[in-house]
């Protein structure tokens, strides 16, 4: 079994910490941080939270910075890997996190994990999404100088939105000549018919 979580000065600094903390609070704090690891650019507490907490958990504002995001650093490698409750506990130990803590983080997991996971595979990871492609197919049959004429274009339309707002962020075509389209195909590997259209 490969670590997920390496052993870093870091992290064993805030292991010393979060092994002070009792269990109890650990588990709220916890429970606090998976619920708002979805959110992007939203603090898990405010100030006036922190402060609270300083207080409440004995630390200073260092060590509870250093363990708060060691926690959501923990809770987010468990998001990536997916890794199973049991496993984590295994790799929190291993990183000299007492095993009372480390089965908070795994019980925390086990009954938040699922949801937080669902969370966040309908967040968005690019500030703009495709939302429509069009496109359109021309064929120039004829021009004043030549007779015989087969020049095909393509025009795609991409709309693009922004993840906070319904209206389109941004629509834009590309238009696409014959030779363009046959190295695009080529490159991709299509196996599009084209009925001798681009030839």
């Amino acid at each position: 079994m490969t670590s997920i979580i390496k052993e870093t000065q870091s992290i064993k600094e805030a292991v010393t910490f979060i092994n002070t903390i009792d269990v109890n609070k650990l588990s709220r704090l916890i429970s606090r941080i998976i619920q708002k690891l979805h959110l992007k650019g939203e603090q898990t507490f405010s100030e006036e939270e922190e402060q609270k907490l300083q207080a409440a958990l004995s630390l200073d504002k260092h060590a509870l910075n250093l363990v708060l995001e060691t926690a959501a650093f923990i809770l987010e490698q468990a998001v990536y890997h997916n890794i199973k409750p049991a496993s984590l506990q295994q790799q929190l130990e291993v990183i000299h996190l007492s095993p009372e803590k480390a089965e908070v983080f795994s019980q925390t997991w086990a009954a938040a994990g699922p949801e937080l996971l669902e969370k966040l595979k309908r967040n968005i990871f690019a500030p703009k999404k495709l939302e429509y492609v069009g496109w359109q197919l021309n064929l120039q049959m004829a021009q004043s100088s030549q007779a015989r004429l087969k020049s095909p274009s393509a025009v795609l339309q991409l709309g693009l939105q922004s993840e906070e707002s319904e209206v389109w962020a941004h629509r834009s075509a590309v238009q696409y000549t014959s030779t363009y389209l046959l190295e695009t195909q080529t490159s991709l590997n299509l196996t599009i018919p084209c009925y001798g259209c681009l030839s």
